[in-house]
């Protein structure tokens, strides 16, 4: 995995932070990319910072472009934007979902449309974006989250069967919780027992994208927790 190059989207964020470790660690370069400059300041030194909105489909290929003219033409890119909002479907505005679907969706099909002519050169690429169980089993109470994740899910499916033929590889990753700073603000502590950390969801993305999960494309894998 040493010469890779892999782009973390997120990467501010407590998951993308610890996947953009994570990743580094195990000897990929990683560029981070996140729209808040400031939330990017903690991550490891070697790691290249881009400032961009990922849910901006005009601003993000030329921000992938220039990290692949720069850096080298990406062979991982991980997804990890999200936002979560409470509220049952009769009480859903069309703000909630278009929110949902722009943050939760959106990213995940710009940057693969960004990356993958890249891919798509040398024949090779391995992508995971990150849904959540109520993307795959539906929960009372999140209506227009669930939507979205469930879209996401789709689209990740929909991926595998269009880019798998050329050699690249997308997956996602589906936790039910993460124990971030912000869910352990949002959550009682009863919700969050069986939350997952950040670097263990970490784990499995770089599994998703490493050279040992060379068979596996189109998968959604739980990160339930125990």
């Amino acid at each position: 995995m040493t010469a890779k190059v892999a782009i973390v989207a997120g990467a501010g964020g407590a998951l993308g932070h610890a996947v953009t470790a994570t990743l580094a660690g195990r000897g990929l370069t990683v560029v981070g990319v996140d729209r808040n400059e400031g939330k990017m300041r903690e991550l490891p030194g070697d790691v290249r910072r881009e400032v961009v909105d990922p849910a901006d489909p005009a601003a993000v290929t030329p921000v992938i472009d220039r990290i692949a003219g720069q850096v080298g033409p990406p062979d991982v890119l991980v997804n990890t934007i999200g936002l979560f909002v409470l509220g049952d479907a009769l009480s859903a505005t069309p703000d909630d979902l278009r929110l949902m679907i722009d943050v939760n969706l959106g990213p995940a099909l710009w940057l693969t449309q960004a990356v993958a002519p890249h891919m798509q050169r040398h024949g090779s690429g391995a992508i995971v974006h990150v849904a959540a169980r109520p993307g795959l089993e539906p929960t009372a109470g999140m209506a227009a989250y669930s939507v979205s994740k469930a879209a996401l899910v789709h689209l990740t499916r929909t991926l595998d069967l269009e880019l798998r033929p050329q050699g690249i590889r997308v997956n996602a990753v589906a936790p039910q919780l993460i124990a971030t700073p912000a869910n352990r603000a949002a959550f009682p502590p009863e919700a969050l027992a069986q939350a997952v950390s950040p670097e263990s969801v970490a784990d499995v993305i770089a599994f998703l994208v490493s050279d040992a999960a060379a068979t596996i494309s189109g998968a959604i894998v739980p990160a339930y927790g125990a």
